[in-house]
């Protein structure tokens, strides 16, 4: 079976500036007349709420910030 070269839900994410690992992409956006990625989504951080309501705010990267793509890795700058 033959990986894709752009499965992005397999790579985990990790900001170049201060090294912190972001989680693996949850989504891929993109610009649906030109077919382009506009941007990646990947978890926040979890908070709890006096322990009982959890949230979970996702992190959106634009495409631009993205600086390298490697086979299981993607290198934002933010």
């Amino acid at each position: 079976m033959q990986e894709k070269g752009l499965d992005f839900r397999h790579k985990e994410v990790v900001n170049i500036n201060d090294g912190k690992r972001l989680g693996f992409v949850q989504d891929v956006c993109a610009d649906l007349e030109t077919g382009a990625i506009t941007y990646i989504i990947v978890p926040g951080e979890k908070s709890k709420i006096f322990n009982i309501f959890k949230t979970n705010n996702g992190i959106t990267i634009p495409w631009k910030n993205i600086k390298c793509i490697g086979e299981d890795l993607i290198l934002v700058e933010l």
